[in-house]
C-alpha cells in the first residue's frame, strides 16, 4: 500500500479548498484534511496592541496536533472516511491506483512548519494579487468577523512575510495563479498528480 501527501497551501481565499473538494471527486482513494480544523480557540489566540486577533501565524494553530492527524492518516490511510466508490470520470490509466492512497491537506501556512515539510510528495501555492484577494476575502463572512483594517493591517502582511521565508528556504514548490479559472487551475493538478500516481506504480 502507498501513500500520496498533496500540500495545497497558499493565501486566504485563493481557491485551496474549493480546488480540494473538486480534486477528492475525481481521485481513487482521496481524502482531505484542511488546517481551518485545527486553529485555537478564540480564547487562546493572541491578540496585538491593535486590538487584532492573531489569527494568521503558526501560534494560532495546534500545528503538532495536524502533524499527527496527518502521519495517523499515513499509518492507516485505509481505514479513514474515505469513500472508496469509483470518482466521477475516472480514466482508465487510474484504474490500477486502487492500493494508492492519496491525501490532500489544504491550508494557509503549510509549508513554513519544519515537521509538516518532511511529509508531502508534492507541494502546490495559490497566490493573488493584492486587490483580488482583498476583494475576495471582503465577501466570506468569518468567525469571529475581520475588524476594520485586519486585512492590510494583520492578514495581508503576515501572507507576505511567510511567503518571502518560502521563496528564501523552499525548493519543489509548485507555485499556481488563484486568479486563473478553476477549471485551469483543476486540469494541471490534477494532470500532475497522475503522474505522480504513474511514477509510484512503476
Amino acid at each position: 500500500m502507498k501513500v500520496l501527501v498533496i500540500g495545497l497551501g497558499g493565501v486566504t481565499n485563493g481557491g485551496k479548498t474549493t480546488l480540494a473538494e473538486k480534486l477528492k471527486k475525481m481521485l481513487p482513494n482521496c481524502d482531505i484534511i484542511s488546517q481551518d480544523d485545527f486553529f485555537k480557540p478564540e480564547s487562546e489566540v493572541e491578540t496585538d496592541e491593535r486590538g487584532f486577533k492573531l489569527y494568521d501565524v503558526l501560534d494560532a494553530l495546534y500545528m503538532d496536533e495536524m502533524v499527527k492527524s496527518i502521519r495517523n492518516w499515513m499509518k492507516n490511510p485505509g481505514s479513514s472516511s474515505v469513500v472508496t466508490e469509483e470518482p466521477q470520470n475516472m480514466c482508465n490509466n487510474l484504474k490500477n491506483t486502487d492500493h494508492v492512497y492519496i491525501l490532500i491537506v489544504e491550508g494557509f501556512l503549510l509549508y513554513n512548519y519544519e515537521p509538516l515539510n518532511e511529509l508531502w510528495n508534492r507541494r502546490y501555492f495559490l497566490t493573488l494579487p493584492y486587490e483580488e484577494c482583498k476583494r475576495r476575502r471582503s465577501t466570506r463572512v468569518y468567525q469571529p468577523a475581520d475588524t476594520p483594517g485586519y486585512f492590510d493591517g494583520h492578514v495581508w502582511p503576515m501572507y507576505l512575510k511567510y511567503k518571502n521565508e518560502l521563496e528564501e528556504n523552499a525548493s519543489n514548490i509548485v507555485y499556481l495563479d488563484g486568479t486563473k479559472s478553476q477549471e485551469e487551475l483543476l486540469s494541471c493538478v490534477y494532470g500532475d498528480i497522475i503522474q505522480e500516481l504513474k511514477k509510484l506504480r512503476e
